[in-house]
């Protein structure tokens, strides 16, 4: 599949359940479906946008939850073909702008601790290590996986 650049970024409830889902599934080996997904998407303090591609696909999205002063990337992805386009980028500044912009004082996330290319992202960003949950992730092996809690303050000085 050719590299095609992001086109726009759209609010998440105006793309495919289905599409959605498919760019999860390229993206973990643990997916949610598209009516898990419809559920998150319409839960109480959801927030998200689509990288939607000229052709109507999804190349990406970010799922947050903002609530009581605080928001957390709930999942973050992008497709196997579109990556290294600055897609991930985009996603993660309309996370930070869509978490402010509910008032939230910082955005929280988790990822794998193998996951140097996310780390790197999310560290660009601003996001900091907070903490770390050992074991957190299940690898289609059995094994576990540790997740560092990253952290990224919003609205307010730093401290």
């Amino acid at each position: 599949m050719t590299r095609t650049p992001m086109t726009k970024l759209i609010p998440l409830g105006q793309a495919s359940p289905e599409a959605l889902a498919l760019t999860h599934a390229l993206s973990f080996s643990r997916p949610w479906a598209a009516k898990d997904l419809v559920e998150l998407i319409n839960g109480l303090g959801a927030l998200g946008v689509a990288a939607e591609a000229e052709d109507g696909s999804v190349d990406g999205f970010v799922l947050i939850r903002a609530l009581a002063g605080d928001a957390e990337i709930l999942t973050l992805c992008v497709a196997p073909h579109a990556r290294l386009l600055g897609i991930g980028k985009s996603l993660v500044q309309a996370a930070l702008g869509l978490a402010g912009g509910a008032g939230a004082e910082e955005l929280w996330l988790e990822v794998a601790d193998d996951n140097a290319a996310a780390i790197a992202l999310y560290s660009g960003e601003g996001f900091e290590q907070s903490g770390k949950r050992n074991g957190y992730y299940r690898r289609d092996d059995g094994s576990a996986i540790d997740a560092l809690v990253l952290k990224r303050r919003l609205n307010s000085s730093p401290s």
